[in-house]
């Protein structure tokens, strides 16, 4: 299916202009966020970006489909729900997006009165740190929510919202709980890992088998 033209286009022969062509618009690259964690349903999208308008984020959606960054599928019975989910090229932002929030970590500071929190929405900021645990699952526990990160044997990661493996027999490796300020220090590289589980910020439990567990400590953390 060929591409479909976008209505608004910087015209010029520049592949930063290029990448902004398809993903500058307002919302763009914060609906990558929210589908980094897995095919998200139309009102879930719209309950975790609060601001947005519905017409918007329809339109917003629209126009990734037109791009070939997002596809748009029915959830078998007994759901029956459609989802929205990223392509391969739309996976592909992933360091697009660790490179800017590593880039704005040092200018978060505490959240202000207007600003709504998402746990899921620390995951991008902390996958440096948490894939110095190893290959395996980590669940993460903040008071505002849970998400999880995958780390693979070749050191790639991905995030999820919520508890990993939820309504199956699936478990994570291990058990990270932590609190929001602890979040943002480590995005911001005010703070290691290690450094964070031994002065008590952070907790590490292990949750898989003792035997064979492929999660291995961070640097100085028994």
């Amino acid at each position: 299916m060929p591409r479909q033209p976008r209505r608004r286009s910087y015209d010029q022969h520049c592949a930063a202009a290029r990448a902004l062509d398809l993903v500058g618009d307002r919302w763009t690259l914060l609906v990558v966020r929210e589908l980094l964690a897995g095919p998200r349903r139309y009102t879930d999208l719209h309950a975790d970006l609060p601001g947005v308008s519905t017409d918007m984020l329809a339109g917003r959606l629209k126009d990734m489909e037109g791009a070939e960054l997002v596809t748009r599928r029915r959830l078998p019975p007994p759901a029956s729900a459609f989802v929205y989910e990223l392509t391969p090229r739309g996976r592909d932002l992933l360091p697009v997006l660790r490179a800017l929030a590593a880039w704005g970590a040092p200018d978060m500071g505490e959240p202000r009165p207007t600003d709504a929190v998402r746990a899921h929405w620390y995951a991008i900021p902390l996958l440096g740190a948490l894939a110095e645990l190893g290959a395996g699952v980590v669940q993460v526990t903040l008071d505002e929510g849970e998400f999880h990160v995958r780390v693979g044997d070749d050191g790639s990661v991905a995030y999820g919202d919520g508890v990993y493996g939820a309504g199956t027999a699936a478990v994570a490796d291990a058990r990270l709980s932590t609190d929001a300020a602890t979040c943002r220090a480590l995005a911001g590289g005010e703070l290691t890992l290690a450094e964070a589980i031994g002065s008590g910020r952070a907790t590490l439990e292990r949750t898989g088998p003792a035997a064979g567990n492929p999660l291995t400590p961070v640097a100085g953390v028994s």
